[in-house]
């Protein structure tokens, strides 16, 4: 702290001394006081106190250090040198007055000095280097290490609020830092490209210079200060675990240790959470991290299990990714082999030569495939009957294919053969059963009864399914067999497979059927040769031969058909503005028989149409109309000439095309009407249409008629292709219904016009804007003419009721001859009267 002295110390007191109150601005009588003076300030007068006699000097007691002063005649408070906040940020002080023998005159009073902090001291590290470890995918923004820098100001002014960054990073191989610091608790933290990128493998230490700035960072005369930071990256304890393979069925006390996961961050809860939906996941995780799994597992009703293991800090947050676990269960062998049938059954013919495969045995194994727990394997344990020897077949040991020995099988000796064979997977033995049947070989071909069926007569008409003959074949080998079975065919004559035969399977009969429509004109009789034969093969040696063929003759009989027309509909298209007698289309029919064919039509209700009846050329007999019918349908029917009741029909329809024939006409949904006084501005809507077809979309041009008064009263605005706007053009119109003519035109080939007259009724309108009517009611006297129509009409019906009364009288006197009167009656006359 400088102080002054010598020469500069007696200027100050002299300069303090010569002043005249009047010329100091801060002056007053002793009394406690207060001074805030900023640190660093240099010598200054801080104050003058006034004395009143008898006092004639001033003292001044307490923390001076050296630094504060007065004047002791004229009472000049002062700082010979600065004052320091960090050295003693308040001075606590008395002054005094005395009389000449020094006795107080008044006093002694406080006098409070404050310091005031300038920002004269630079943040300092306490460290110069710091160090700190990082793990592969650390969370960011997780604190990993932190910085700390001190300031020697007032912490209560912005002098000595710090603010920390990050200058520089050494390497930086990346748009982003790859770590990050918090600007007011110097905790340093991966960012999120850090998180993701950082690789021991790839930089394992890194540099980071790390500022530190007082004033908040907010002024660019703050100080400043920095620090080295190393990094250490080491790899991630977060880590899922390889595979965990568990054996099926433990007998350990469950739950049993199976592995261990740690997070990178201290203090975290574990959780695990399943990938697939279970009843319950057979696995837990303790809070070290400890996977555990909690009961014995079966392969066979499960052989993987996948789940995620994650780590939560105190609110829950993941601290890490989830780690995907996945468990193998390991297959012991605790499953027996399994027959795949209860009897295997397998046939064999008799000729089969040895060393033959005549089937394979097939049984499973639960346990894990293509492992030693499922290696299955045969062994024929035993054969009944044992004839003509014990040994007759063999089974392949690792496949389960059974073979003949070394001799062929007969009937002769047994017609079946039980087996059992064992079958083992090195733990546990299966007995399967096997029966082989002997079946015949197919040496004895089908044998006709009759090797000529002669022939049989049919007529033409007779419907597809018709059984028109029976056939017979025998065949010697064993019934119930594929080589006893006889299929039957025809070998030639039928190219067109008019013919079909069905077997019955139990007797070997064939019925011969008629497979498809028979047509005397086209083939009249058939020729057939049929052969049986069997599904089975024969036996090499064994050949059909004739015996297994038979003839068959067919004869149809003509009968007399109805035409036949060429296709079976009649389309065509004409316009519809042709004239009479044009020409549509031509229908051809042909009698099967060769006679001639007469055509007629039937259905032609709009009597548009005729026909040639001999020709069959069909001629519009009217004029057409689009718009009354677009698709018109008849028949057309052929007849025999020479047998009328010989008759077909097929469909005649004409499509006709449209013509522009019908002028455009407005659609009058609702009358027109504009309300009374008329005011401007109102328009209604009006939509012209017309009975033509329209291609694409109807077009209507709208216009008044060419006359002054038209014109005058009104105007028309178009809205689209169909509808415009009708306005008057101004308000001086009477309440009258007026008669607007509107020129349509429509955009048909060639364009047609009309001249439409619109009624518009000017009127006066109710509240909801409707045009109401009032119906004057009549007054006046009805006149001579009417009285006397109104007298003769009510005589009329006078006359009417006494004559009904008068018969009804005569009626009861004739019912009481036969039958005596009562009250009733005579109430009922008096009434009717």
């Amino acid at each position: 702290m400088l102080k002054l002295c010598g020469l500069q110390f007696l200027l100050v007191i002299h300069s303090a001394m010569c002043l005249n109150l009047g010329d100091l601005h801060v002056t007053g009588p002793l009394k406690d006081m207060n001074f805030s003076i900023p640190e660093g300030g240099g010598v200054r007068i801080l104050y003058q106190f006034t004395s009143e006699p008898p006092a004639v000097k001033f003292r001044l007691s307490g923390d001076k250090d050296g630094i504060i002063g007065i004047a002791p005649e004229n009472g000049i408070l002062y700082l010979n040198g600065s004052l320091d906040w960090e050295t003693k940020p308040v001075h606590w002080l008395q002054v005094e007055s005395v009389d000449a023998n020094g006795n107080v005159v008044k006093g002694p009073y406080a006098v409070t000095i404050y310091v005031e902090d300038i920002n004269d001291n630079p943040p300092e590290f306490d460290q110069i280097t710091y160090a700190g470890v990082v793990r592969q995918n650390s969370r960011p923004g997780k604190p990993f290490m932190y910085v700390h820098a001190t300031d020697r100001d007032n912490p209560a002014t912005p002098h000595a609020q710090l603010t920390y960054s990050i200058l520089h990073h050494f390497p930086n191989p990346y748009k982003e830092m790859l770590f990050q610091i918090d600007n007011v608790t110097g905790a340093i933290s991966p960012s999120r490209t850090g998180s993701y990128y950082l690789d021991p493998q790839k930089q394992d230490t890194f540099t980071l210079v790390v500022s530190v700035k007082d004033m908040a960072g907010m002024s660019t005369n703050a100080f400043t200060s920095s620090a080295d930071v190393i990094i250490h990256v080491k790899e991630s304890l977060w880590k899922a675990p390889p595979t965990i393979r568990i054996q099926e069925n433990s007998t350990q006390v469950h739950p049993v240790n199976i592995s261990q996961v740690q997070s990178n961050e201290p203090n975290v809860t574990y959780d695990i959470f399943e990938k697939e939906k279970l009843p319950r996941l057979p696995f837990s995780i303790s809070q070290d991290g400890v996977i555990y799994v909690t009961k014995p597992l079966d392969r066979e009703e499960k052989d993987t299990y996948t789940f995620f293991v994650v780590s939560k800090d105190n609110q829950g947050e993941l601290t890490d990714k989830p780690l995907q676990i996945h468990v193998i269960v390991e297959d012991i062998n605790d499953n027996p082999p399994v027959c795949k049938q209860a009897l295997t059954v397998i046939e064999v013919q008799e000729n089969e030569v040895g060393g033959s495969n005549i089937g394979t045995l097939f049984a499973t194994d639960m346990d894990e495939e293509n492992t030693l727990n499922s290696r299955l394997r045969f062994k024929i344990k035993s054969q009944v009957p044992e004839v003509p020897t014990s040994n007759l077949f063999y089974v392949q040991q690792d496949t389960g294919v059974l073979q003949l020995t070394g001799r062929s099988l007969s009937k002769f000796y047994a017609s079946n053969y039980s087996l059992e064979v064992l079958v083992t997977d090195g733990a546990f033995e299966t007995i399967c059963d096997v029966e082989v049947h002997v079946i015949d070989i197919n040496d004895q071909i089908p044998i006709f009864e009759k090797s000529d069926y002669h022939n049989v007569t049919i007529a033409e008409s007779v419907p597809v399914g018709t059984v028109i003959l029976e056939i017979q074949a025998h065949d010697g080998d064993e019934p119930d067999t594929g080589s006893s079975l006889i299929i039957y065919q025809v070998k030639e004559g039928d190219p067109n497979n008019t013919f079909i035969i069905d077997t019955d399977a139990k007797t070997n009969r064939g019925f011969v059927k008629i497979n498809k429509a028979l047509d005397f004109e086209t083939k009249p009789v058939y020729n057939l040769v049929i052969n049986a034969t069997n599904p089975e093969p024969l036996v090499p040696g064994v050949q059909y031969n004739s015996s297994s063929l038979t003839l068959f003759k067919v004869f149809l009989t003509n009968e007399d058909e109805p035409p036949v027309f060429l296709k079976p509909v009649y389309i065509g298209e004409v316009s519809e503005d042709v004239p009479v007698n044009t020409l549509v289309m031509t229908v051809e029919a042909y009698d099967p028989e060769g006679d001639s064919v007469r055509y007629s039509l039937e259905g032609d209700v709009k009597k548009w149409l005729r026909i040639n009846s001999i020709t069959g050329q069909v001629y519009t007999a009217s004029r057409l109309d689009r718009e009354e019918t677009e698709m018109y349908t008849i028949d057309v029917v052929a007849t025999e000439l020479n047998n009328a009741a010989q008759k077909s029909r097929t469909s005649l329809i004409l499509h006709l095309q449209d013509v522009n024939d019908n002028l455009p006409y407005l659609v009058k949904d609702n009358p027109a009407f504009f309300c009374y006084p008329v005011r401007g501005g109102e328009r209604t809507l009006i939509q012209a249409t017309d009975a033509d077809e329209q291609w694409f979309y109807s077009k209507f041009t709208f216009s008044l008629a060419d006359d002054i008064n038209t014109r005058n009263n009104w105007e028309i605005s178009k809205v689209n292709a169909t509808h415009a706007y009708l306005s008057p053009k101004h308000s001086n119109f009477e309440e009258k219904i007026y008669n607007v003519p509107i020129i349509l035109n429509d955009n048909g080939k060639p364009a047609l016009e009309n001249k439409v007259h619109l009624k518009v009724n000017i009127c006066k309108c109710s509240s909801e804007m409707s045009c109401f009517i009032e119906v004057e009611r009549e007054h006046s006297l009805p006149t001579a003419g009417q009285a006397i129509g109104i007298l003769i009409a009510v005589l009329l019906i006078i006359g009417a009721i006494l004559g009904g009364a008068f018969f009804h009288m005569k009626y009861k006197q004739k019912n009481e001859k036969s039958h005596p009167k009562d009250a009733t009656d005579s109430a009922e006359l008096n009434r009717l009267t």
